[in-house]
């Protein structure tokens, strides 16, 4: 991986975004890494100077809260409590994000307990874990459902975690975007509960990375969303 990104700046590459499953591993051969990165222990954004040094920051977090805020602008996030399927660097970023945004409660549910446990030692008494197996029963307590895995992907197993115990005021998120509606938006649509889709996630982050890249900040109107759907 190392080896790869630092190709990239010999042939001219101004930064580039990072996936999964490589999200944390960048940020071991970083030279240098912005706080928020740095509290949440993943990075999706690298940008290069001039010299070669490579530069992590992480972008997802402002990507989830602006995708929420596009698409139900009154939302108010003070109060709320979170679940979040899923405990890769989306999880980490969303998590720190939410707490930022005054949600009091963010609870990481992964079938790797452990993996969610870090989440929670790194950012604090108001995130905690829940099992993997009792997540159905204390759904009901969520204002916010996330999933933040892979789950729902086109090529991935379908979401497997039930919703139907949310209560009606919940807002269900799913960070996935290929396909644009995936089966746990369609669950929510039959419960009636409102839901928020992956793809202005994916928009939104972009915009810090490309004033990273660029210089220059992109203006995010319907014509591109309509590009970037289609």
């Amino acid at each position: 991986l190392q080896a790869s990104i630092k190709s990239l700046i010999s042939l001219g590459f101004n930064g580039v975004n990072v996936t999964i499953p490589h999200k944390t591993n960048v940020l071991s051969f970083a030279d240098s890494v912005t706080d928020r990165a740095a509290l949440i222990g993943a990075a999706n954004t690298l940008y290069f100077s001039r010299s070669g040094k490579i530069h992590a920051d992480n972008t997802d977090g402002y990507g989830f809260i602006q995708n929420i805020i596009d698409e139900i602008p009154d939302y108010d996030f003070y109060d709320k409590t979170a679940i979040i399927y899923g405990a890769g660097g989306s999880a980490r970023a969303i998590a720190s994000a939410l707490i930022s945004n005054g949600v009091k409660e963010v609870g990481i549910t992964n079938r790797t307990r452990s993996k969610a446990q870090i989440i929670s030692e790194n950012l604090g008494a108001k995130v905690s874990v829940i099992d993997w197996r009792t997540a159905p029963e204390t759904i009901q307590r969520a204002d916010l459902i996330i999933n933040a895995t892979s789950m729902g992907m086109t090529g991935q197993p379908d979401f497997s975690q039930p919703i139907s115990r949310a209560k009606k005021t919940a807002l269900v998120i799913d960070i996935v975007y290929n396909p644009l509606i995936t089966e746990l938006l369609k669950e929510a649509k039959k419960l009636k509960l409102k839901s928020v889709g992956g793809i202005g996630m994916l928009i939104n982050q972009a915009v810090p990375g490309f004033e990273h890249w660029f210089q220059k900040s992109p203006v995010i109107d319907d014509e591109i969303r309509k590009f970037i759907i289609e």
